[in-house]
């Protein structure tokens, strides 16, 4: 597998990782890694088309909030909680505090 674009550390900016969370799915994705590590790339309650995950997924991982391992056709992702920590402290924890889920329609669950 070819290895897929994600900016280093050092490069992170602010500005992709706040516009890369500011979709409810994006961050819905991102809630998911939160709480459970390593995620499929199409997670079984998030119901939107393939394509569109599959451009969700583009977006988080070119902000470098995501980590893609591919496993035969399979592909995982992980959050770079350390690297997002490393160069904004606090940032992710505190959206990811004050943000509530999404149920499977998209509606936020509370």
């Amino acid at each position: 597998m070819r290895s897929q674009p994600q900016p280093k550390t050092a490069n992170l900016d602010l500005a992709a990782v706040l516009h890369a969370l500011g979709d409810p799915i994006r961050l819905e994705l991102v809630r998911l890694m939160a709480a459970g590590g390593e995620v499929p790339c199409s997670p079984a309650h998030v119901e939107v088309p393939r394509s569109t995950l599959s451009n969700h997924w583009r977006i988080l991982r070119e902000a470098g909030i995501t980590r893609t391992r591919a496993e035969g056709k399979a592909r995982y992702m992980t959050l770079r909680r350390d690297d997002l920590e490393d160069r904004f402290p606090g940032v992710l924890s505190t959206i990811l505090a004050s943000t509530t889920s999404l149920t499977v329609d998209g509606q936020n669950a509370g």
